[in-house]
């Protein structure tokens, strides 16, 4: 199986240096490559490479990039915020003092956020920064290589669909080329109906003319240029589901090129069954076209 589809989802989580991060990757179909960033704050510098990874193996899709940093543990001391613990202990005694109530406990007070402050431990050595930027790239390559599984792993139900949809067709068109209705002698007698009505309700009439006429009906009602359009179709579809790379394009080209045929084939048609498989062939033509589109 070749194909891959451009919906997916990957994850993967790390930790290191007392911080635990997640990366999440979701892609929809998209007709070119769009990647969008969505960083904790500090680590804009890992765009540019993640970007450069996704485009080394992804051709297209609209992206979501989400990354979350979390700390495990502090790496600094805890300050005690006095300026905000003394605002709060006004309001406590104000409240107090309205209410009769009593003021908080020493617990309730430093549950409060902000009184306790972590203070980081001095600046952050460039080694051991770019140490944890390389785990963090290893974590996103992994959640990267985690979507394109999925990715592919839609592809492959894809790809069964459109070789059952592009069977539906050979074996439609097939159904078309063996109809009774276009065996001369039912095209003979159809343009004699035709012809007889004419003459009875015509007293002057050119029977050369006529002639004519009955030869271009019945040229223009052969369909079988359409026919074997649609045979060729069916063999380059074929052809490109079998291909290495994102065939998105080529495959949406030819879910219009399968539809065009099936216009003037349903347009050309001038018997009921011709008319029936014409109209079945535009239906499984949609349903191709739909999956289609969500093809790399």
């Amino acid at each position: 199986m070749a194909l891959s589809s451009m919906t997916g989802f990957g994850r993967a989580d790390g930790a290191a240096d007392g911080l635990a991060w997640t990366w999440e990757i979701r892609s929809v179909n998209g007709r070119g490559l769009d990647v969008r960033m969505r960083l904790a704050p500090g680590y804009d510098s890992l765009d540019a490479p993640v970007r450069e990874a996704l485009a080394k193996r992804l051709v297209r899709g609209n992206l979501s990039v989400n990354l979350t940093v979390e700390r495990r543990a502090a790496n600094g001391s805890v300050r005690l915020n006095e300026m905000l613990l003394g605002d709060i202990l006004k309001a406590a005694d104000r409240v107090a003092e309205l209410s009769g109530g009593t003021r908080p406990s020493t617990a309730d007070l430093l549950a409060i956020k902000g009184v306790l402050e972590t203070v980081e431990g001095g600046l952050e050595d460039p080694q051991q920064r770019a140490a944890r930027e390389r785990a963090l790239l290893a974590s996103f390559e992994e959640a990267a290589g985690k979507l394109v599984e999925a990715r592919r792993a839609e592809g492959n139900r894809i790809e069964t669909v459109l070789s059952e949809q592009v069977a539906q067709i050979a074996m439609l068109a097939a159904e078309v080329r063996a109809s009774p209705s276009r065996t001369p002698e039912a095209i003979r007698s159809r343009l004699a109906e035709v012809i007889s009505r004419l003459v009875d309700t015509s007293a002057n009439f050119d029977v050369e003319r006529l002639h004519q006429e009955a030869v271009l009906a019945a040229t223009r009602a052969d369909v079988e240029e359409e026919l074997a359009r649609l045979n060729a179709h069916v063999a380059a579809a074929r052809e490109i589901m079998s291909e290495q790379g994102a065939v998105g394009r080529k495959l949406d080209f030819l879910a219009q090129e399968f539809n065009r045929e099936a216009n003037t084939l349903c347009s050309k048609a001038n018997a009921v069954d011709i008319t029936r498989l014409g109209l079945s062939l535009k239906t499984v033509i949609d349903q191709l076209r739909e999956q289609v589109q969500n093809v790399e």
